[in-house]
């Protein structure tokens, strides 16, 4: 699974002393690095602002308070990065996506963005379990935004002695998308440019919504088989994005939820007829991938299956752009999304 949900405890910690003497034995290499030399001053917005007001943001390890406009952006996780791009705020450094991203780990939707803005591509931070904190000292961020990630408090604590860091608000992989782009709003003092983001989003949500009838009222489960049959709860964004087009979650998806994690649950392969809705989305990398799961026979037995509802998200890019999707990545994979959708929900209408 590319995301991978951790326990977190909501209250506000004390500084970690070993955080600190983390980040202390490596101000050599900032010093001596003196920044990267990649995105240099991209992120918009000047530290002296007088029209930005401190900004104090509640999460998941208590509060992060940032006094002053941020110029420089770092962005760890998934979609923070989209977030501040799409406010005109291109990071100094953002982590590498090898899922649907290019031989750089730059995925498509961002590097068009980036692009189009005539900015330097941002430091590609390495793809890691752990936050790579001797890259960030280097990138020399003024905010780290991580509001879609799966930090723990200690990994919260080593990027806070770096820079201000603002986490999750409150479960680890399960902000709600919009939340992520109002809280980068917040953050880089661009909440009017965040309103109006959500207002451009919605609004091409909506038509889509308008656009095709069929979805309103239908129950629907989003799935992926990898090694396992994973099905995604009503906590996952993909999901909440799904409910945004007219879908309603499938009863039988909280019915069955084994509580194993905040945004997925494993099913055993001999209960998947029990996954029953009138849609079922699954993900795939590659057709190979969607040939297997149409032809197995813990697929073959579902309902969906034999009404010809399953609407296949098939390739690295599309399964990335609405898994979750972001602030750049949902108007970009739209159309073939719903394409697709639309085409499962008339073989429901049609059985």
């Amino acid at each position: 699974m590319s995301h991978t949900s951790l326990p977190t405890h909501r209250r506000r910690p004390l500084r970690a002393l070993a955080a600190v003497t983390v980040a202390g034995a490596m101000l050599a290499l900032a010093a001596c690095g003196g920044g990267t030399d990649g995105a240099e001053g991209q992120s918009a917005g000047a530290s002296g602002d007088s029209t930005f007001e401190p900004v104090t943001i509640e999460h998941a390890f208590g509060e992060t308070t940032i006094e002053e406009k941020p110029e420089r952006v770092a962005t760890w996780g998934w979609a923070s990065n989209d977030a501040a791009i799409a406010l005109g705020v291109v990071p100094v450094a953002m982590p590498a996506q090898s899922y649907g991203g290019d031989e750089e780990g730059v995925l498509p939707w961002n590097r068009e963005a980036i692009e189009k803005a005539g900015a330097e591509m941002p430091t590609i931070l390495s793809e890691t379990e752990e936050p790579p904190y001797e890259e960030l000292i280097a990138a020399d961020p003024d905010v780290i935004l991580a509001t879609y990630s799966g930090i723990t408090e200690e990994q919260y604590d080593k990027l806070a002695a770096i820079a201000p860091t603002v986490a999750y608000p409150d479960e680890a992989w399960s902000t709600p998308w919009r939340d992520v782009i109002t809280t980068a709003g917040e953050a880089l003092g661009k909440t009017d440019e965040a309103e109006q983001v959500l207002a451009d989003i919605d609004q091409s949500v909506a038509d889509a919504a308008e656009a095709h009838p069929e979805f309103a009222g239908k129950t629907i489960a989003a799935v992926r088989e990898a090694n396992a049959f994973y099905v995604y709860t009503g906590a996952d964004p993909r999901v909440e994005f799904l409910e945004d087009l007219g879908f309603e979650v499938a009863p039988s998806v909280e019915e069955l939820d084994t509580g194993e994690s905040t945004f997925f649950f494993t099913l055993s392969y001999e209960e998947t007829d029990k996954l029953t809705s009138d849609v079922l989305v699954s993900y795939s990398d590659n057709q190979q991938q969607a040939d297997t799961f149409a032809k197995a026979d813990s697929t073959r037995v579902m309902e969906q299956a034999r009404t010809g509802a399953i609407a296949p998200i098939v390739g690295t890019e599309l399964t990335a752009a609405v898994s979750p999707p972001t602030a750049l990545s949902l108007t970009w994979g739209l159309d073939e999304f719903t394409s697709v959708l639309s085409e499962a929900a008339d073989a429901t209408d049609a059985s």
